[in-house]
């Protein structure tokens, strides 16, 4: 776990006790504020004792469970049942013998013929009858129900850094409308082609991505982040090639500089958006990064990213287009500087050459 991360959520236990479990079998989840972490049993044995319960906080390096250390343990309870179930068909043969012969005789057949009990249920059918209906139109005037249900850790923490990122980033936001004609006709001539060949779905992420790769290497203060009191240029030539800051004439000491692009992509989940980060974005083609972005969508989709998978990211895509939002203003995923909101595609007149096109 993370030096960062020192305490969690117990959000559900996977064993109970009494169970059998392998080392290293999952027996219990921890919910952090960053991701789902999973507890697994240090060694093979029987669980005797649980600590915490669901929902409990707990702390890195807390006890959660006892185990009482065993080997074939699962083994010697899935053997118990089928001994004591084997004797149990042998009592039950010859217990109908004398069943049997109590069934001969027909003093018993009198007693079968009985109206009385016939009248008692024409009584009762008529009654219950009409209480269903009444019940049943109560709710009919509507409902003022409320339910609360106590938001998660990551969700509570991404509210947080959402709103540090409103008051700490000076950003300004831009809008520009692209003519999406030709690179939707691109994706549409060679879709279907490339998921029979190759199983990937192409759209329209790894253009945009490889489109931000090449103007990152252009704009290299874009791709850049500030950590205290430095700014971290993610190209090697900076020193090189950039003879002046923006806001001085005077020549640039860059102490960090890296030589990549780390390009994070907003994922919507049930828990709360997260942005897993596509690690040396600039030198993969289109199929890579569109293979790479459904990896960890999945991944992100399922709860199983790990830190590593959203750690680091020096700039960020995210897609409201999938929502249908036409315009928007995205937030900066501090500690990076910038980030390109995506949007919908409509069909707009515009003036071509002198003429009107759709």
């Amino acid at each position: 776990m993370a030096e960062s991360i020192t305490e969690g959520t117990l959000k559900t236990w996977t064993k109970k006790v009494g169970d059998f479990v392998e080392a290293d079998e999952e027996v219990a989840t921890i919910e952090t504020d960053k991701i789902d972490v999973s507890v697994n049993a240090p060694k093979s044995g029987k669980i005797v004792e649980i600590l915490f319960n669901e929902e409990d906080t707990v702390t890195v390096g807390a006890d959660l469970f006892k185990i009482e250390p065993g080997e074939g343990g699962a083994a010697q309870a899935t053997e118990a049942p089928k001994e004591e179930s084997a004797p149990k068909p042998k009592e039950e043969e010859s217990k109908p013998q004398p069943a049997a012969e109590t069934a001969k005789p027909e003093p018993p057949k009198e007693t079968k013929a009985a109206p009385a009990p016939e009248a008692k249920k024409e009584e009762k059918k008529p009654a219950p009858a009409p209480a269903p209906p009444a019940a049943a139109a109560k709710p009919a005037a509507g409902s003022r129900g409320e339910t609360r249900i106590k938001m998660s850790r990551m969700r509570m923490r991404i509210a947080e850094r959402l709103k540090e990122s409103q008051n700490a980033a000076a950003s300004l936001t831009t809008f520009n409308e692209i003519d999406m004609t030709e690179l939707m006709a691109l994706r549409s001539s060679n879709k279907d082609q490339i998921l029979k060949n190759t199983g990937i779905k192409l759209g329209f992420m790894s253009a945009f991505a490889k489109a931000s790769c090449l103007a990152l290497q252009e704009i290299k203060a874009a791709n850049a982040s500030i950590e205290g009191d430095e700014i971290v240029y993610r190209c090697a030539f900076m020193i090189e090639t950039m003879g002046t800051p923006l806001e001085t004439h005077k020549p640039v000491h860059v102490r960090a500089s890296r030589d990549y692009v780390d390009l994070s992509v907003a994922v919507a989940t049930p828990k709360g958006l997260v942005t897993p980060v596509v690690r040396n974005c600039e030198g993969m083609e289109m199929l890579q990064i569109e293979q790479e972005i459904a990896n960890l969508g999945k991944k992100a989709r399922d709860g199983k990213l790990t830190l590593e998978d959203m750690a680091g990211g020096s700039f960020t895509i995210s897609n409201g287009g999938v929502f249908g939002s036409l315009y928007g203003t995205p937030i900066i995923n501090l500690p990076q500087s910038a980030v390109l909101g995506m949007h919908a595609i409509k069909e707009k007149p515009y003036v071509v050459n002198g003429k009107i096109e759709i």
